[in-house]
């Protein structure tokens, strides 16, 4: 399994965890506008749209019926595509970011979607919302050094201020634009 496959792995289970835990799937979320299962939804689109010239296909499961079952299909897809020795020859086109190979482009951009995705329904459905400490650190990393880029991206608010003796999922998500003092209620 190639270092990608491995972080994937690691943050996909903690994101299993959480989703599996929900009980209210219609729990408001820190990302405006969406609820619990909004976020299932969005990845379960989203990836497949971005990976599917690899064969990543869209899980059979709606997200409306079963929103666990649907993000374990894809997690399983992706984490094949992931362990398959030819992926890492692989290249795709990212718009403006260039061409990746498969792996590079799960590692940049899936993985901490779904790290931070983690904390938005674990933080919406009041669970453990800790993340992983070492992928959350080379995020965090990654997205202090693009600093503005994120947020023209179109897909990041701009950074939240936190203290820098804050714990590291808070200062995640506050670079990530979120408020690490969200509450739904």
């Amino acid at each position: 399994m190639s270092d990608a496959g491995e972080r994937f792995g690691r943050v996909a289970a903690g994101f299993d965890v959480v989703v599996a835990g929900v009980g209210d799937w219609d729990a408001p979320t820190p990302c405006a506008g969406w609820v619990a299962r909004d976020v299932v939804r969005h990845l379960v689109e989203w990836v497949p749209g971005m990976f599917g010239t690899v064969g990543l296909v869209a899980p059979p499961t709606s997200v409306d019926d079963d929103p666990v079952a649907a993000w374990r299909a894809l997690r399983d897809g992706l984490q094949a595509v992931l362990d398959d020795p030819a992926s890492a020859e692989r290249t795709m086109q990212f718009g403006p970011a260039g061409e990746h190979t498969v792996p590079d482009a799960v590692d940049r951009f899936v993985t901490p979607d779904v790290l931070v995705h983690t904390w938005d329904v674990a933080r919406a459905t009041a669970q453990d919302e800790v993340l992983d400490p070492e992928v959350s650190g080379a995020t965090l990393a990654g997205f202090q050094a693009m600093g503005a880029m994120l947020v023209q991206s179109g897909h990041f608010g701009a950074a939240v201020p936190v203290a820098d003796d804050a714990p590291l999922h808070l200062r995640l998500v506050a670079a990530s634009g979120r408020d690490p003092a969200w509450r739904s209620d």
